[in-house]
């Protein structure tokens, strides 16, 4: 007996285990995953216990309540910038199940997507679990860690059939400008591929430079993924969001009866009241981000550390190539010795190597401290 080698084939997760390793140490400094330190805002909390009260734990349809289907609808068409109706929204389990189901609706065995490097580390295990290859492109320093159009036609196959983005970028906190992501959707356009946008934090950046690729180029051939992991500090409520173009409105519903059946009804409705009730949680994290990354790369100039700004997300891209053998290395020696836990940038492909990743996430003494750990032992 032997399992599929697709399952065979799924790349471990270097974030993962610097996790596991890091559990182990009593009191290592967690910067490894992006996990808000802030609390599920109260009334998305009690949105949720209510709704379980109120006899809301049945089956409910498989692409999502049309109530938050509505509101998600309207969110995309007031902060994306493009048009969408509810029935082209499809609520799925987190911001991964929204990569899932654009991947599952647009792949087929042996075809390529087009993947950049670094990247999220769990796009190239849904492509492996989905039979599918993985072209990667690079996202050179050089380059300001932006997609090249130039890098994307040598990567791009006989068998291509999509482009994965990511905007804001995780691990890098880069946004694609507008141009650059227009000019990405032209080449999607001459090659005839879809094109993933990966939009997850979408509403944590720190200037005024994000687009959604749908706003800007052909909204049918692109599927936008987002979550409420992140703006909301949900993670662990498992609830995500892809919105594709009207001919693909009845494949979300057929995809999620096929992973999920559906997501569970209290989370929707968590999710309901997040978006329809008061945003100033939203904003003040946003503005605690944006002040953890200031502090941390004032730090790091002082101690001669090098890092990306960055301008999304919550993550920053520190440069350790001269003073480490290699990534993992030095984050496992890091935690060893400093008892500070970050990401190897190997974990988000062969071009990370040199660089690790820090969680702005965390709370905000953790990460100066082990922002100043990380520093003296990189001298």
């Amino acid at each position: 007996m032997r399992f599929s080698r697709a399952v065979e084939a799924i790349p471990q997760s270097g974030i993962r285990e610097l996790m596991e390793l890091a559990w182990a140490v009593e009191d290592a400094i967690h910067l490894e995953v992006g996990d808000p330190s802030f609390p599920t805002p109260p009334h998305i909390v009690e949105a949720a216990a209510r709704a379980a009260r109120d006899g809301w734990t049945r089956y409910v349809s498989s692409a999502g309540i049309p109530a938050l289907r509505e509101a998600i609808a309207d969110k995309v068409r007031k902060h994306n910038g493009f048009e969408v109706e509810p029935s082209q929204v499809t609520v799925t389990a987190g911001g991964i199940g929204a990569v899932q189901a654009a991947m599952v609706s647009v792949l087929e065995p042996g075809d390529e997507i087009l993947i950049p490097d670094p990247a999220w580390p769990n796009f190239r295990m849904i492509a492996a679990v989905l039979h599918a290859r993985e072209r990667l492109y690079p996202l050179r320093a050089e380059h300001g860690f932006l997609p090249e159009v130039e890098d994307l036609e040598r990567a791009c196959g006989p068998r291509t059939r999509a482009v994965l983005v990511n905007s804001p970028s995780n691990p890098l906190g880069t946004i694609i400008p507008a141009e650059r992501l227009g000019e990405i959707l032209a080449f999607a356009a001459e090659r005839d591929l879809w094109v993933i946008s990966d939009e997850c934090y979408d509403q944590i950046t720190f200037d005024d430079t994000f687009a959604s690729a749908a706003a800007l180029g052909d909204p049918g051939r692109v599927l936008s993924c987002y979550t409420f992991s992140k703006t909301y500090a949900m993670t662990g409520w498992r609830i995500g969001y892809l919105v594709g173009p009207p001919e693909g409105a009845a494949i979300g519903d057929k995809i999620q009866q096929a992973l999920v059946s559906c997501v569970n009804a209290p989370a929707q409705m968590a999710a309901l009241a997040a978006l329809t009730g008061p945003q100033e949680a939203v904003a003040e994290m946003r503005e605690t981000y944006r002040e953890r990354r200031d502090a941390l790369l004032a730090l790091f100039a002082e101690h001669g550390t090098p890092c990306v700004r960055p301008a999304g997300a919550f993550y920053a891209w520190v440069d350790v190539r001269e003073r480490a053998a290699g990534a993992h290395q030095f984050a496992v020696e890091l935690l060893r010795r400093e008892h500070v836990a970050v990401a190897p940038g190997t974990a988000f492909g062969p071009a990370g190597e040199g660089w690790v990743r820090l969680s702005l996430a965390s709370e905000t003494d953790a990460l100066l401290e082990g922002g100043r750990r990380l520093a003296r032992f990189a001298m």
